[in-house]
């Protein structure tokens, strides 16, 4: 069999989607969240001369100096200024001789810089100095040594074998042992916050209770001895191998459960994300009302001086015209664009609202499952578009500020025929969880039994499947003796 090779000419007709650039954009600030929009607004503006902000309604009194204003305006020659290649969206003064600076976030002390402090107070030789601080280098935000004392003492020898000369000024070094690091991480171990260092969790309940001169108590021996059976609740095992009762042993395991497992946590820098609700749903006269929050947003409009100057189209030829047809056509979709996210998203939430009313009256137990295709087909949408207008938006509710992806959830059916939302079923798991006698936990078949009784149909694996996913132990776990 022979294959023949070379270059062949023949025709196909094919059908495809090519998406104008003007759609992703639109796309884009469906997609963006309010403090994402004011940002990307402020930069339109800037970039297009034709776009300019509606004035607020002006008092009698002002209008005299409005029209000032105006007339100070009329005698600029805007037209010269387009002209000249201007194309900065302002008198080219405006933008240029004007310095931006990026805004820096101020940085606050960390966990490290904490423990850093305190090596500082102690008396140390250098060499100390430098091994103390690679090891709270290597500590991580919950308090933990994140890497074994063999691995700091490997890689701060082989920083001394570059450097270590020049840091000691001429004189050779000798490498570190594991003792000096062992030594030293036991010197950072009695540093604030208690337990910081630890290289497992055991070890940082036993430096816990050793800051809290408990070491001769039997709390302290379960943790040392039995770990294992600690935190599996092995209550009747520890209880014979210490000849006390399972009573005494769970008392302990209480006062166990109050130390911080993760101590370096309460000094970890707190996150800059600030939630700006994008929606609003009030209650007024007994009926909910869906607002925008978008106050702060600019309300955008074309500038009267450039749309008069575009009018007399003879005065341009060329780049300038084009410049000019560009500018003006991109201005008049921003306007439209911004405002079809308006009212898409007003759409949608209105939408949910009079779907999950029963939610926002009687609680989380009660909110229907929701998909966005519903949503979609109801406001004649696609469902990608939907996605778009939910994805990182916040709404401020009577119920408390929620990501709308809060009101979408599968459904499970009951025995009414009607459905009843997965996150309502979670909630109620979490009901049952917490009005159990704690000496008869519920199983997760037990609860499976009470949400039939309800008329929730609903498998055991289900059940265990949210409960793991609402951090809830199971019944062995969670009983009491």
């Amino acid at each position: 069999m022979s294959i023949r090779t070379g270059l062949y000419q023949g025709t196909q007709l094919k059908q495809e989607m090519k998406i104008n650039p003007r759609l992703y954009q639109a796309m884009d600030l469906l997609y963006m969240p309010l403090l994402d929009l004011q940002q990307h607004i402020k930069q339109e503006m800037m970039n297009n001369p034709f776009l300019d902000l509606e004035e607020p309604l002006v008092d009698a009194d002002e209008l005299d100096v409005k029209e000032d204003k105006e007339k100070t305006e009329d005698e600029i020659d805007w037209e010269e200024i387009l002209l000249d290649g201007f194309d900065a969206g302002g008198r080219r003064q405006e933008y240029e001789q004007k310095d931006y600076y990026e805004p820096v976030r101020v940085e606050t002390p960390d966990l490290a810089d904490y423990l850093l402090d305190q090596l500082k107070l102690m008396r140390l030789s250098p060499r100390e100095v430098l091994l103390g601080e690679e090891i709270i280098g290597n500590i991580d935000d919950d308090g933990y040594l994140a890497c074994s004392l063999e691995d700091v003492v490997i890689g701060l020898n082989e920083w001394l074998k570059v450097h270590g000369t020049d840091w000691a000024g001429g004189e050779p070094v000798e490498p570190y042992t594991l003792d000096e690091a062992e030594g030293m991480l036991e010197r950072i171990q009695r540093f604030d916050p208690s337990g910081v260092g630890a290289r497992s969790l055991r070890e940082c309940l036993i430096l816990q209770l050793r800051d809290l001169e408990l070491e001769d108590t039997r709390t302290f021996q379960i943790v040392y001895d039995h770990f294992d059976r600690l935190i599996n609740h092995r209550w009747s095992e520890i209880s014979k191998e210490l000849g006390i009762t399972p009573k005494e042993v769970q008392t302990a395991a209480d006062e166990i459960a109050k130390l911080d497992p993760k101590p370096g946590l309460k000094y970890a820098v707190p996150s800059d994300n600030y939630i700006t609700p994008d929606l609003i749903v009030e209650k007024i006269d007994g009926s909910y009302h869906v607002f925008l929050n978008d106050t702060s947003l600019p309300r955008l409009k074309l500038s009267r001086t450039y749309r008069e100057i575009a009018r007399d189209k003879s005065k341009f030829q060329g780049e300038n015209k084009e410049f000019i047809s560009n500018k003006l056509n991109s201005a008049n979709w921003m306007i439209q664009a911004i405002e079809q996210r308006r009212q898409t998203m007003l759409k949608v939430m209105n939408f949910i609202v009079d779907r999950q009313r029963e939610f926002f009256e009687r609680g989380v137990q009660y909110l229907k499952p929701l998909t966005l295709r519903e949503v979609a087909e109801v406001i004649e949408m696609h469902e990608s578009t939907v996605s778009r207008v939910t994805n990182e938006k916040f709404v401020q509710t009577p119920r408390g500020v929620l990501p709308l992806k809060f009101f979408f959830s599968s459904g499970l059916s009951t025995s009414s025929g009607e459905d009843v939302s997965a996150r309502g079923i979670k909630a109620k798991i979490e009901t049952l969880v917490e009005d159990e006698d704690p000496k008869r936990p519920l199983t997760d078949q037990a609860i499976v039994n009470i949400l039939k009784e309800e008329g929730v149909q609903i498998a055991r694996r289900t059940v265990a499947k949210y409960r793991d996913q609402l951090g809830i132990l199971s019944a062995r776990m969670r009983k009491r003796v």
